[in-house]
């Protein structure tokens, strides 16, 4: 029973993953990129570290890996906004239409 919740964390965080890549390809300028790869490389890094989590079982790679997603809870949100301020400091303006 955990090796098919493990599983399924695993594909759903894969999945995360390919459709914050897909977002990085399919939108038009920086900013909405930022922000799709943004919102789903933290919830695909819980996925994928909870699903290795559950195959590791109480052990100290289960706690070192509840460590590293601490790590990237805080990391990669304070990454996003900071290359999001040096975008607009560095004068880089959004896309505003549509075509």
């Amino acid at each position: 029973m955990i090796d098919i919740l493990s599983s399924i964390f695993l594909l759903v965080g894969a999945a995360l993953g390919i459709v914050g890549g897909i977002g990085i390809h399919r939108f038009p300028d920086f900013y909405t990129r930022l922000h799709a790869i943004g919102i789903t490389d933290t919830l695909s890094a819980l996925m994928i570290l909870l699903g290795l989590a559950l195959q590791a079982g109480w052990s100290i790679a289960a706690f070192k890996l509840a460590l590293i997603f601490v790590f990237l809870f805080f990391t990669s949100p304070t990454a996003s906004h900071a290359l999001a301020y040096a975008a607009q400091h560095s004068g880089l303006k959004p896309k505003l239409d549509q075509k």
